[in-house]
């Protein structure tokens, strides 16, 4: 049986990488090969942070498993608050190699909640993002990971639209340097020129808007991986 990728946002609050640890352990015990946790913390707290949903998002656990009722009724166990699921199909434009140990990942791991603006239909909204705006945003941005997650069909109850879930990973230094962002080089001319093609690429596909966009740390935990 094939794996599903699950994508779950947690919103108020509750989770953090103290508990971590025995959500994964009981994650894996209901059949997921693979779980990645990023929470909100401090160590992400000055990067620009975009809430469209209240309560706002706090972490989120992804998790690969080949029959995700099982995993999400975990969840819906040990976590406080609403959760909201989807189950989505990735691909990794760029995807590096990690540390799975549970182990913060060096990087403020960015994660954004897209929607679909009414004016486009499905079919063309994807071909601005997947097929125009994939490059643009790899060349103008310092992200060294990237996973676009399209939303296949939502797992819970009363589960918010979403379009599509990113991921992007940046240097650390991005919190608070908007040049580390961009990988700009201190250049402010290089900056504005980077700067403008991406806000005009994601005005394109309705990524302007009505977006949520949380700053988190990022913990991969993957057995096959980790063991030695």
């Amino acid at each position: 049986m094939t794996d599903s990728k699950v994508i779950v946002a947690i919103r108020g609050g509750g989770l953090t990488r103290t508990d971590a640890d025995a959500l994964v352990e009981r994650c894996v015990a209901a059949g997921a090969t693979r779980v990645q946790v990023n929470i909100s913390d401090d160590q992400v707290s000055g990067a620009m942070r975009i809430d469209e949903l209240d309560p706002p998002i706090s972490a989120v656990v992804s998790f690969w498993a080949p029959e995700p009722d099982l995993v999400l009724a975990v969840l819906d166990d040990e976590l406080d608050g609403p959760t909201a699921g989807w189950e989505v199909s990735a691909r990794a434009p760029l995807d590096p190699e990690l540390p799975a140990d549970g182990t913060r990942i060096e990087a403020l791991a960015n994660i954004a909640f897209l929607r679909r603006p009414d004016e486009l239909d499905h079919a063309e909204w994807r071909r601005r993002w997947i097929e125009d705006h994939t490059q643009v945003a790899i060349d103008t941005q310092a992200t060294f990971g990237y996973v676009q997650n399209i939303v296949e069909r939502p797992l819970t109850e009363n589960t918010p639209p979403v379009a599509a879930i990113v991921e992007e990973l940046f240097p650390m230094a991005a919190i608070s340097d908007i040049h580390a962002f961009y990988g700009s080089g201190g250049d402010q001319l290089e900056l504005e020129r980077r700067m403008t093609l991406m806000l005009e690429s994601v005005a394109r596909f309705g990524a302007d808007r009505h977006l949520d966009v949380i700053p988190t740390s990022r913990y991969d935990f993957d057995p096959s991986r980790s063991r030695t």
